[in-house]
């Protein structure tokens, strides 16, 4: 961490963004392949879809392990500085961050292991929805965070 804010290490850095590019990757050529080319009435699916859940799965791993690592350091020293009116224009933007993760586990987790074939489009496009807003928020965060740190010294 730096005075003038809560830089994270190099590794988490390359852990978030990596995990954050492979899921948003791999699930957007998925949910092109699937509706684009996907499987019509009685077709098998395109082989490229099961290659990119299982990359997403992957990735979904190290982004969960990256969330815990940062749940346990940068979140709370995050909503204790923004406390400080100087760090506060960062609280909301975390906390939608925070719920928006939350959201992707659940239905990722509901698609994976229990979603009743009903539900599961309506779960997948909330999730799909869900990781596609995540980004541009992930965006703003982070350079409210760089903006702050090098308008602050």
């Amino acid at each position: 961490m730096t005075r003038s804010g809560q830089r994270l290490p190099a590794w988490q850095r390359a852990c978030l963004f990596g995990s954050g590019a492979v899921l948003l990757l791999t699930g957007g050529v998925w949910l092109v392949v699937h509706y684009a080319f996907g499987a019509g009435a009685g077709e098998l699916p395109h082989p490229l879809e099961a290659w990119c859940l299982r990359l997403h799965g992957l990735a979904a791993f190290v982004a969960l392990f990256v969330l815990g690592v940062l749940a346990a350091v940068h979140i709370p020293t995050g909503w204790r500085m923004s406390g400080r009116h100087r760090h506060a224009h960062q609280r909301g933007s975390g906390t939608a961050l925070c719920v928006l993760a939350g959201v992707l586990v659940a239905t990722g987790y509901l698609l994976y292991y229990f979603a009743p074939e009903p539900l599961r489009p309506a779960l997948g496009w909330i999730h799909a929805g869900t990781g596609l807003g995540m980004s541009p928020l992930f965006l703003v965060h982070r350079r409210r965070g760089l903006s702050r740190r090098f308008t602050s010294k």
